[in-house]
């Protein structure tokens, strides 16, 4: 988005009422046709991304997370907001330096996990975390963006299910500094409404990942953004490998016939190409 002031104002008032769907492209081709099916803003998702430089999560560099923000966030017209893992570093003031330079790219948003990657201690520890999150809320407040903060506790998927201990962490977050709270892998509809009034009346994001809810059905439970981590480029995943292992294995192409028409995929970048030469 060429205007990052309006871009961050817009993308705070859709915080302000209502839900909101905020769909996660994987690059900017994706972005670009999530934009255009009228989708208010968009999030970045570090698992479809590292997927397509053929990494697993968790495994790209600051420097390349940096320049796909940038690369998204100028290359559609609805605010971005930053998948930004756990801020690439353990310490809140490595993390700060990290939130500074991710504030510069164009985002409108961008979140903070709390998970280490460890296998026997996933979690940072408690007043580590809460540190971790001022710390980021620091960074931004320096550098006059108003980028949006997300703080995230990891603990549904990672193996420590506690919801009492999601509710500390997030409530901490708040009291931190984070705009938005989220904690992915919650579903039923009693712990996502513990959360929604544990931390009233910041919003929540709300994670979905399968067809185990509506948004209406989260509209109702008080959920203000609803995002779809890396779901939506595993959709995409499944498509290619399920026609690509029909040619491998029987040698027909069945799927390739059910395939989304050049045509309309083609005409939909050569009209955004056209307009971005044709302002």
């Amino acid at each position: 988005m060429t205007n990052t002031t309006d871009s961050i104002s817009g993308f705070r008032r859709l915080h302000q009422a209502g839900c909101f769907v905020i769909p996660n492209p994987w690059d900017l081709g994706s972005a670009r046709l999530l934009a255009q099916l009228g989708f208010p803003a968009l999030a970045t998702t570090s698992s479809g991304f590292a997927w397509s430089l053929g990494r697993p999560d968790n495994a790209v560099s600051l420097e390349e997370a940096l320049a796909h923000f940038r690369s998204l966030a100028h290359g559609v017209s609805v605010p971005v907001n930053a998948d930004f893992e756990g801020g690439f570093a353990n310490a809140p003031a490595e993390v700060a330096a990290n939130v500074t330079l991710a504030a510069r790219t164009g985002i409108a948003g961008l979140s903070i996990e709390d998970s280490t990657g460890a296998a026997d201690s996933p979690l940072f520890e408690f007043t580590l975390a809460v540190e971790r999150i001022r710390a980021a809320r620091g960074a931004i407040d320096q550098s006059g963006t108003a980028v949006l903060l997300t703080g995230r506790s990891e603990g549904f998927i990672v193996g420590r299910p506690d919801l009492a201990e999601t509710i500390r962490r997030l409530m901490a977050y708040a009291d931190a500094g984070a705009d938005c709270l989220y904690a992915p892998g919650i579903q039923t509809k009693s712990d996502i409404a513990a959360v929604v009034h544990a931390v009233a009346p910041k919003p929540v994001n709300v994670l979905v990942g399968s067809d185990f809810t509506t948004v209406a059905d989260l509209a109702d439970m008080g959920v203000r953004r609803i995002s779809v981590g890396g779901a939506l480029a595993r959709a995409a995943w499944s498509g290619f490998l399920e026609a690509a292992k029909e040619i491998a294995q029987h040698g027909t192409f069945a799927h390739l016939a059910r395939a989304v028409p050049f045509a309309d995929i083609n005409g939909s970048f050569t009209s955004k190409e056209r307009a971005a030469r044709n302002p």
